[in-house]
């Protein structure tokens, strides 16, 4: 008696390796790749100093909630502000000037006084922060 084998059926490829290879290929490169736009040179944020002394002298401008200004407690209208800082650098070119705004003051508000003062001569403006409680 003769017994033949039976020729097994060739099985049909799977892609079922295939496609998790893939996957784990997606969720790595998603996990390793930066999904925001670089700067083409080396950004280093600056560090924030709270509980630093605040530098003494120098002038202070307030900023309310609603945008008002104030130089050193007398209110200033913003067509005024750049004679305002011209007058006081003509007495002390070296002069800090410290931005104290409300809380609740809206950033657009504040930042471009910081442009302002530098481009009329200011060296050191620092903005004025209140440290939050400690966890």
């Amino acid at each position: 008696m003769k017994l033949t084998r039976r020729t097994p059926n060739p099985q049909s490829e799977t892609i079922i390796a295939l496609i998790d290879v893939v996957f784990f290929l997606l969720v790595f490169f998603m996990l390793i790749g930066r999904m925001d736009a670089t700067a083409p040179f080396d950004v280093t944020p600056p560090q924030a100093e709270t509980g630093a002394d605040m530098p003494a002298g120098g002038a202070t401008l307030s900023v309310s909630a609603a945008g008002d200004l104030a130089l050193d407690g007398r209110e200033v209208f913003g067509a005024y502000l750049e004679s305002a800082f011209a007058a006081l650098l003509a007495d002390d070119p070296d002069l800090t000037l410290r931005i104290n705004a409300h809380r609740d003051a809206e950033i657009r508000h504040v930042l471009p006084l910081v442009g302002r003062a530098e481009a009329i001569g200011f060296r050191d403006v620092v903005l004025v922060v209140t440290p939050g409680a400690a966890p």
